[in-house]
């Protein structure tokens, strides 16, 4: 019997695919800084950096950068990226709000007055992605 339950197992965790998610990055605007990029699924608070799924800081080394996550159970997925050029750890903004740091969502969704929401960014990991975003 525990033999039967463990090949069982064995056999659910060997079917398990994952995928990875590659996300090439254009238009920062400068090699200062880092990138703080979120990945974010349904559940979690999008786009607020720090109720992320994933989270990664990554030192920014070119005006266009690619950053892969990999082994990824299938499911839908949103992710936002800063431009954080000054190293202060939050993505600035003006007296009204607006940002005064460089920024990008998945699937390069934009809204006028505020960040787009988790449907607008979505997408669904069946199979290896890549998508490129250019930052604003």
């Amino acid at each position: 019997m525990k033999t039967l339950l463990i090949s069982s197992l064995l056999f659910m965790l060997m079917e398990t695919k994952t995928y990875q998610l590659t996300i090439e990055i254009k238009n920062i605007p400068s090699t200062k800084g880092n990138l703080f990029i979120g990945l974010y699924q349904p559940k979690n608070e999008f786009p607020v950096f720090g109720k992320q799924y994933i989270g990664k800081v990554v030192p920014v080394s070119g005006k266009t950068m690619t950053y892969t996550f990999k082994d990824l159970p299938q499911g839908d997925y949103a992710f936002a990226i800063y431009h954080d050029e000054n190293k202060n750890g939050k993505l600035d903004k003006n007296m009204l709000g607006v940002p005064t740091e460089y920024y990008g969502f998945s699937n390069n969704a934009r809204r006028t007055f505020s960040a787009p929401n988790f449907e607008e960014s979505s997408f669904d990991l069946k199979k290896d992605v890549k998508q490129t975003i250019v930052l604003k």
